[in-house]
């Protein structure tokens, strides 16, 4: 489990792929350059590791594609010490692009493999979430709410309501809805009534299943 010269040259060019597609927040693309992706793949898999593209990580999960990362990340437009609440840790990788923006990252993963290994590995790399837990996204997190911003890394097929009423006025939510395939939809809250909504595009995603811990 090294970095490398190598990994970092392969790094720079993902991030170079990446703005091409579109990306322009140069915190965003320098997490890219910075973040050792290679290390949340099983090692066997090293080579695909700085390829624009999702790749399977066990527990039908996958780690998202690099693009759709920066692209979910751009969107949230994190600030320094900003609350951000994410659904579906999965590998970590998002949650250490949060990091490294200095959010404060509360996690949640329904799947305890998953959940257990990435837990070990955020503590092996130093990477400090606030909390990361075990449970079902669909309800959130009121007991640390309201967040600044919220990302869901899970196709949902419709948007929980829970989430909506957990983000602070002036927050954004970034979630995919639809079922087969997804719209990347952003929330913001513009006053305790009112959200103003955005739909960014097509993406795929795992699905986000309710109560299924």
């Amino acid at each position: 489990m090294k970095d490398t010269h190598k990994h970092r040259g392969m790094r720079n060019k993902l991030a170079e792929i990446v703005e091409a597609k579109g990306i322009s927040d140069t915190k965003v693309l320098n997490a890219i350059r910075t973040i050792p992706r290679h290390l949340f793949l099983d090692s066997g898999f090293e080579d695909h590791a700085y390829q624009d593209k999702a790749f399977p990580i066990g527990a039908d999960q996958t780690i998202s594609q690099p693009y759709t990362v920066a692209f979910q990340t751009e969107l949230l437009q994190v600030k320094p010490n900003d609350k951000i609440l994410e659904i579906g840790t999965g590998s970590g990788y998002q949650t250490a692009v949060l990091l490294h923006l200095k959010a404060k990252v509360y996690t949640i993963e329904r799947q305890q493999e998953l959940f257990k290994k990435t837990k070990l590995f955020f503590a092996k790399m130093n990477y400090r979430p606030k909390k990361v837990i075990f449970g079902d996204g669909y309800k959130g997190l009121p007991e640390e709410a309201p967040f600044d911003g919220i990302i869901v890394t899970a196709g949902a097929p419709e948007v929980p309501k829970a989430l909506l009423s957990q983000l602070k006025v002036g927050g954004r939510l970034v979630i995919p809805v639809g079922v087969a395939e997804q719209v990347m939809t952003l929330y913001l809250r513009k006053s305790e009534k009112e959200f103003e909504k955005q739909e960014l595009g097509a993406f795929r995603f795992v699905p986000l299943l309710e109560d299924k811990n």
